[in-house]
């Protein structure tokens, strides 16, 4: 359990300065994530962008996996 909360403690630390550059890629925008403000700070809970994304990366492992010559 404790290596749940520092992983996701550590992946907040990673992606909250990445926030602006994200927010131009359009994460955090779909419908599923979360955004509020909590004492002038905007928070985002991305859990629609990031199941987007992680079906995107499954796609492009499995198609490369498909097409792999050396595997």
């Amino acid at each position: 359990m404790i290596r749940w909360a520092v992983a996701i403690f550590l992946a907040l630390l990673v992606f909250y300065p990445l926030l602006p550059v994200l927010d131009r890629l359009r994460v955090g925008h779909l419908p599923g994530d979360v955004r509020f403000k909590l004492r002038g700070a905007v928070l985002c809970l991305p859990f629609g962008s990031t199941v987007l994304w992680s079906a995107l990366a499954f796609l492009i492992a499995e198609v490369s996996r498909l097409f792999c010559l050396a595997c």
